[in-house]
C-alpha cells in the first residue's frame, strides 16, 4: 500500500471536525496573513464595498502553501524522513517545495516536460527536486505516483485531502477575522480545495454569508460534477486560466462543496482578463488569470442581480504570472468588461464609403479596422468600436447600421474571431476549393509542429495556417485543408492518431464572412 492510499484511507472528516482542524492549522509556521484590501475604484463603480483577499502576498505568491504545509507538517515522522512527492507545474509544486525547506524535509517534483523554465527554476530555488517527465499533467501525475510507490515517498495532492482542505480553509477564518460584516465571499474553482475549506467554516460560523464558487467557462469541472451528483470529468479542458484547468474535482472537495457551497457560476476569459485590469488599476498589482477568477465572478454576481451596498469579498488566489500572456489580457479586457465590440461589416467598394461608415457610427471610436480587397462591389471589414453603454449601445449600434444597408455581424463572443480571424482579414483563396477548417492546440514543446505535418501535412493539401503564441503552455493554430467529401474520415482517423485537441470551424460564422471564397453576407 503506497502512502497515498494510506492518507486517503482516513476516516471521513465531519464538517465539525474540520472546523476544529482550521483553528488549530499550523500553517502559519510558513504562511502569512494576507491583507484583505479594499477597491476603491471598483466598490464605486459596482456600488458596492468590493474587498480583495490578496493571496498573492504568500511567500510563493499563491494560496497553495497554506494546504500544502499543513499536510505535510501532520505527516509522521517516519514519512517526513522518507520525503514528499508530488506533480505539478504551477503553484502547488512551489508550496510543495517551500514547505519541504521548512521541514527540512526531501521534496521531489514532476513537472511535464513542457513547462516553461521559469517555473521550473523557481521551484528549484525554493528547495525541489524537479523531474522533468511526459508532455501533460497526466502523464507527470502517473509518473510521480510510480516514484511514490517505489521510494515510499508520500504523494501531496493539490487538492483533494482532508489535511490540504483545512490547510486553505484559514482563509476563511482569516476573511471573517478581518470584515464579520461580509455578505458574499467569492472563491475561485479548480480541483476544490479552497472553495471547500472556505465554506465548511464560513457555514458553520456565519451561515447567512453567501459563499460562490467561480470557474472559468472552458474548465467547470465542479459545476458539471454538481449537475451530474458526482465527480465527472470533463472531455476537454481551456488553458488560459490554468491555474484552475482541472478536468476532474476531488471526490471529498465535491462532497464538502456540494453540502456547504451556495452556488457556483462561470465566467469567460474576456472577464477574467477585465478583472486584471480591475485589480491592476486598484492595486497596481498583476495577477494571474486563475487569481482573477474571483473578482470576475463577483462583477458578473453583482451586475445580473443588481446588487448594491452590499459588503463582497473575492479571493486574489495567486500571481505568478507568465508575463508574455499580458498581451493576450490587454487585448480582450475591454471586450470583457462590455466597453469594446467587434463586428463584421460589409461596405460598398467605392470612394468615400469608409468615411460614410465612420459618419453612421458617430463620436463612437473606432480601436480596430481590417480591410482587404475583396471584389468591385463590396468590401468586408472586421472593426473594433469602443462602447460608453454597454450591450445596449452595442444592439442600437447594430440595429442603426442594419437600417442604413449595411449588412452586419458581432463577433465579440467569437473565440476564432478574437483570436485568429481578426489577424486573417482578407486571406481568401484566390480559386475556388474544397476546404474545411480547424482549430488545434499546440503543446508548447519541441517537434509539435514536426509530429503534426508528419500525421496531416503529407496526406492534405494545407490551404491556411496561422499560429499565435500567448505565452501559454498551448499554442493556438486555425489550419485550412483541401478535402473531398471521401477525404473525411480518412483525415478524421488522422486527427485522432494526432492527439491534439481539435475542433471543426468550417461553419464558424467568422471564417465563412472573411476566410470562404465568395462569402460577403452577414
Amino acid at each position: 500500500m503506497t502512502a497515498q492510499l494510506k492518507h486517503s484511507a482516513t476516516p471521513q472528516l465531519t464538517s465539525a471536525d474540520y472546523l476544529r482542524e482550521i483553528l488549530i492549522s499550523p500553517v502559519y509556521e510558513a504562511a502569512q496573513v494576507t491583507p484583505l484590501q479594499p477597491l476603491a475604484k471598483l466598490s464605486q463603480r459596482l456600488g458596492n464595498q468590493v474587498l480583495l483577499k490578496r493571496e498573492d502576498h504568500q511567500p510563493v505568491n499563491s494560496f497553495k502553501l497554506r494546504g500544502a504545509y499543513n499536510m505535510m507538517a501532520k505527516l509522521p515522522q517516519a514519512e517526513r524522513e522518507q520525503g514528499v512527492i508530488t506533480a505539478s507545474a504551477g503553484n502547488h509544486a512551489q508550496g510543495v517545495a517551500l514547505s519541504a525547506t521548512k521541514l527540512k524535509m526531501r521534496a521531489v517534483i514532476v513537472m511535464p516536460a513542457i513547462t516553461p523554465d521559469i517555473k521550473v527554476e523557481a521551484v528549484r530555488h525554493l528547495g525541489g527536486e524537479v523531474i522533468l517527465h511526459g508532455n501533460n499533467f497526466d502523464e507527470a501525475k502517473s509518473h510521480a505516483e510510480q516514484l511514490a510507490s517505489e521510494q515510499q515517498l508520500t504523494f501531496v495532492p493539490p487538492f483533494d485531502h482532508p489535511q490540504v482542505i483545512t490547510g486553505q480553509g484559514t482563509i476563511g477564518m482569516e476573511l471573517l477575522q478581518q470584515n464579520s460584516q461580509l455578505d458574499y465571499i467569492f472563491v475561485p474553482v479548480g480541483g476544490g480545495g479552497m472553495a471547500a475549506g472556505v465554506s465548511v467554516l464560513v457555514k458553520q460560523l456565519m451561515p447567512h454569508i453567501r459563499v460562490i464558487g467561480v470557474e472559468a467557462e472552458d474548465s467547470a469541472s465542479m459545476k458539471a460534477a454538481l449537475k451530474a451528483g458526482a465527480p465527472t470529468p470533463l472531455s476537454h479542458v481551456g488553458v488560459f486560466a490554468d491555474g484552475v484547468a482541472v478536468r476532474l474535482v476531488g471526490t471529498e472537495t465535491f462532497r464538502l462543496c456540494q453540502q456547504h457551497l451556495d452556488q457556483v457560476i462561470t465566467v469567460s476569459n474576456d472577464e477574467i482578463c477585465a478583472a486584471v485590469k480591475d485589480i491592476f488599476d486598484d492595486c497596481r498589482a498583476v495577477s494571474e488569470p486563475s487569481g482573477a477568477i474571483a473578482l470576475a465572478g463577483l462583477k458578473q454576481y453583482a451586475s445580473k442581480q443588481q446588487l448594491k451596498n452590499q459588503k463582497m469579498a473575492a479571493v486574489l488566489s495567486g500571481a505568478n504570472v507568465n508575463f508574455h500572456s499580458l498581451r493576450f489580457v490587454s487585448e480582450r479586457c475591454e471586450l470583457g468588461e462590455k466597453k469594446e465590440a467587434v463586428l463584421a461589416v460589409t461596405i460598398p467598394e467605392r470612394k468615400g464609403a469608409f468615411l460614410e461608415f465612420c459618419q453612421r457610427i458617430g463620436e463612437r471610436v473606432v480601436t480596430e479596422f481590417n480591410y482587404r480587397y475583396s471584389d468591385a462591389e463590396r468590401a468586408n471589414i472586421f472593426v473594433g468600436i469602443r462602447l460608453q453603454q454597454g450591450a445596449s449601445e452595442l444592439q442600437a449600434l447594430m440595429q442603426d447600421l442594419r437600417d442604413a444597408g449595411y449588412p452586419v455581424a458581432d463577433l465579440s463572443d467569437d473565440e476564432v474571431a478574437k483570436l485568429h480571424v481578426r489577424y486573417m482579414v482578407g486571406g481568401k483563396p484566390s480559386r475556388a476549393i474544397r476546404e474545411q477548417l480547424y482549430s488545434f492546440e499546440f503543446p508548447e514543446c519541441p517537434g509539435a509542429l514536426q509530429r503534426f505535418l508528419q500525421t496531416l501535412g503529407t496526406h492534405w493539401n494545407i490551404t491556411m495556417f496561422h499560429y499565435r503564441n500567448h505565452g501559454a503552455d498551448y499554442g493556438r493554430v486555425l489550419c485550412g485543408f483541401e478535402l473531398n467529401p471521401e477525404d473525411i474520415l480518412p483525415f478524421c482517423s488522422h486527427l485522432r492518431q494526432l492527439g491534439y485537441n481539435w475542433r471543426d470551424e468550417t461553419g464558424n460564422q467568422a471564417c465563412q464572412f472573411f476566410l470562404s471564397p465568395g462569402a460577403s453576407d452577414a
